[in-house]
């Protein structure tokens, strides 16, 4: 029951509490209200936002309200965010198809327009003094990560060509094993982690200073880029594997402490399939019970009939979505497993589709899940580390490395 100003005066009045100290006990902000400023004060990143590809398959104004994606100018302002990310995203089937190389730089240039196109509103960012610059000018900063490997194309020059076009961290593999590395979602294992010139890959990203980014990958290449690298790595974005067993695509605890040892960060992945078990398995119970009805019924598959059973489906069984404190069970099991220092957002905007947790639907979202952080008796500064200084802070050390190898 929320009580009212006059109410809660007239009680310290007659409690002979001053009306000085009832004032301010009334004015004190509310929880959201105190998330709300604690999001823009302090530099906030999201590590994984697939606004690029999103443009390329059906291109709209994100520099102006554009509610058909999770991600525009206005609602980024509103949630606080300094420095999205932007999901190079190579597609991969393209291994064998090719073409990646090719797609990507249009993903980049695609960035570089936005930006060009509105530099009131976005500053294209390659470094952490870039960050800050952005932020202390009032713009959101366009920070690029590549995900998948493959756009290397089997040259090891490629690296630092991507590092000149601004990529700052790559994801090494994705939903497919491929010339780097194998891949948590393919049962193909062709290199038992890394292949050799993934090895000279993750070597020679730390001369250039891209950070490595170890989501995707199969356990095995986790294990093996640990060996090779000289500087933290990140997980861009995946969860914490004991809320999914099974699921390899997120982390294990014995993975997030030695990646913790390692100085690097792993970034929440908020797909509710990252986050529950009953959404992770949503998907898989909804494709057998199709399969069954389609053969029963003699209908084929990806027919109309299949379509219409998915949308049936869903209705009949609504999807299972996260809810917000099931969302910050993941960084709380992280920071109880290591530390404060070793978690961050990457949320998969535009990424996961209709998959976001009850209350983290946008870009404008972020300041419901410092509510919820506050709420735990999270600290403001602990909170500003979670928000994006521990990125900041494994950025810089692959910077200086980079500037000390060159």
């Amino acid at each position: 029951m929320k009580i009212r100003t006059l109410d809660l005066l007239f009680m310290c009045k007659a409690l002979g509490v001053s009306l000085v100290m009832a004032n301010a006990f009334a004015d004190q902000p509310s929880i959201e209200e105190q998330a709300a400023q604690i999001t823009h004060k302090y530099l906030l990143t999201d590590t994984h936002i697939d606004v690029p590809y999103r443009l390329h398959s059906g291109w709209v104004d994100v520099t102006v309200s554009a509610p058909d994606g999770q991600f525009d100018y206005p609602r980024a302002v509103k949630g606080g965010l300094d420095l999205p990310f932007m999901s190079i995203y190579t597609p991969a089937e393209m291994e064998q198809q090719g073409g990646s190389f090719e797609l990507a730089n249009q993903l980049i240039d695609s960035v570089e327009a936005m930006a060009a196109r509105a530099p009131d509103k976005f500053m294209l960012v390659r470094s952490v003094a870039d960050a800050k610059k952005a932020m202390a000018s009032g713009r959101v900063g366009l920070a690029m990560g590549m995900e998948n490997g493959t756009p290397i194309d089997h040259k090891i020059e490629n690296v630092r060509f991507f590092a000149d076009r601004g990529i700052r961290y790559i994801t090494l593999t994705h939903g497919l094993s491929n010339q780097l590395s194998d891949s948590s979602y393919d049962e193909n294992r062709a290199w038992g982690g890394l292949s050799p010139l993934g090895k000279e890959v993750v070597a020679e990203m730390n001369r250039v200073g891209i950070m490595v980014d170890i989501s995707h990958v199969s356990d095995e290449a986790f294990r093996q880029t640990l060996e090779v690298t000289k500087v933290p790595v990140i997980a861009s974005h995946s969860s914490a594997r004991t809320f999914t067993p099974g699921f390899e695509r997120n982390m294990t605890d014995e993975m997030i402490v030695a990646l913790a040892k390692n100085g690097g960060v792993i970034q929440i992945n908020w797909g509710s399939s990252f986050l529950t078990s009953e959404a992770n398995s949503y998907s898989t119970k909804m494709r057998a019970a199709k399969k069954t009805w389609l053969e029963e019924h003699s209908f084929a598959e990806d027919g109309p009939e299949d379509e219409q059973y998915s949308k049936d489906y869903r209705v009949n069984q609504p999807y299972p979505y996260a809810t917000l404190a099931e969302t910050v069970d993941h960084f709380d099991h992280v920071i109880k497993l290591v530390g404060i220092d070793h978690v961050g957002i990457g949320s998969d905007f535009d990424g996961v589709g209709d998959s976001l947790p009850i209350g983290l639907k946008d870009v404008s979202d972020y300041p419901n899940l410092v509510a919820e952080f506050l709420r735990r008796g999270y600290s403001e500064s602990d909170i500003a580390k979670i928000l994006g200084g521990n990125l900041l802070r494994v950025w810089a050390e692959v910077e200086a490395y980079s500037q000390n190898n060159k």
